[in-house]
């Protein structure tokens, strides 16, 4: 992983969601798009982050209402960045650190302009892992 910058290994299209967003309207974009996150705002602001793990354990888990049951009630609100220049190496350190699996990426300007996930770590470091080729591979339904 020496070398390589987050920049090298990140996910640079991050789609967006807007916190009113209702959890079965999330699941579908993200289903659709063959992403396990979405970045959440609210109005201009960053609001958190939601993952298909959270829709699982924070609301169908708890029995939430896909329908009536927004996103903004089940992200994860304190997000972690890095910025793109940092190595693929202090990403993996701050995810150890964090107990995170994914980190938002910003310039120096703190713009959000990707996402690294610890399958993108993964596939950098060895593309042969098994966790590699689960990353990369889509879920079948």
């Amino acid at each position: 992983m020496t070398g390589y910058r987050v920049s090298d290994v990140m996910t640079k299209q991050v789609v967006y969601l807007p916190a009113e967003t209702t959890l079965d309207e999330a699941a579908r974009v993200m289903k659709e798009a063959d992403i396990g996150d979405v970045v959440v705002t609210d109005g201009a602001s960053l609001a958190g982050m939601l993952t298909d793990r959270d829709i699982v354990v924070r609301a169908v888990a708890e029995n939430s209402s896909p329908a009536a049951t927004t996103i903004g009630s089940i992200i994860t609100r304190e997000v972690v960045m890095i910025e793109q220049h940092c190595t693929a190496g202090e990403a993996a350190a701050l995810m150890r650190e964090r107990g995170i699996r994914r980190v938002l990426v910003c310039d120096s300007d703190r713009k959000l302009v990707g996402i690294v996930s610890l399958g993108d770590l993964a596939m950098q470091l060895d593309p042969s892992s098994a966790l590699s080729e689960i990353s990369e591979q889509s879920p079948t339904v």
